[in-house]
């Protein structure tokens, strides 16, 4: 099909066949899924419910129990700011403000226009002893400042030929 919806859906039924549509293995096919997407679709989740023979509901609710998953795009890439009780008492708040004036962002809008970056706040990522900790692409940054923060963010920007002014 000259729309690329053909090619969207032989990439899930690729997915579909590589797990024999198996419907007990809905959590890895969502998995593989939104590897391939960044996220999950709504689209690909009816397909996939109608393609394993089960309901829409289980589908989305399999996506919305795990917080692995996620309904909305993300940017190339994700930014995970903790917000745990050492993070937070180290000022973890501080870096969220310079993140969200740098990159433009807020939580109703978390992720930038140009789909570069997406900005989240977690409860913990377990590694307190690094507080305030920021990961980045799943790489761990630990005794962040806003200063610290935004250099990196500034190193990334560069590295991707992105404009700094915001």
């Amino acid at each position: 099909m000259s729309n690329g919806i053909g090619t969207k859906f032989d990439k899930v039924c690729s997915i579909l066949d590589k797990y024999e549509h198996n419907p007990h293995k809905l959590i890895a096919i969502l998995q593989d899924m939104q590897e391939e997407y960044k996220y999950l679709p709504e689209d690909i989740m009816t397909f996939v419910s109608t393609a394993l023979g089960i309901s829409p509901s289980t589908v989305y609710g399999v996506a919305t129990f795990y917080s692995h998953f996620t309904l909305e795009p993300k940017g190339k890439h994700v930014i995970k700011l903790c917000d745990g009780t050492a993070c937070h008492v180290r000022k973890s708040h501080a870096i969220l403000n310079a993140l969200e004036k740098n990159l433009g962002l807020n939580k109703k809008n978390p992720t930038t226009p140009d789909m570069m970056f997406t900005l989240e706040t977690v409860a913990c990522l377990g590694a307190c002893g690094l507080a305030p900790v920021v990961v980045i692409d799943d790489q761990v940054h630990g005794l962040m400042t806003p200063e610290s923060t935004i250099a990196l963010l500034e190193k990334i920007k560069k590295e991707e030929g992105v404009s700094s002014d915001n």
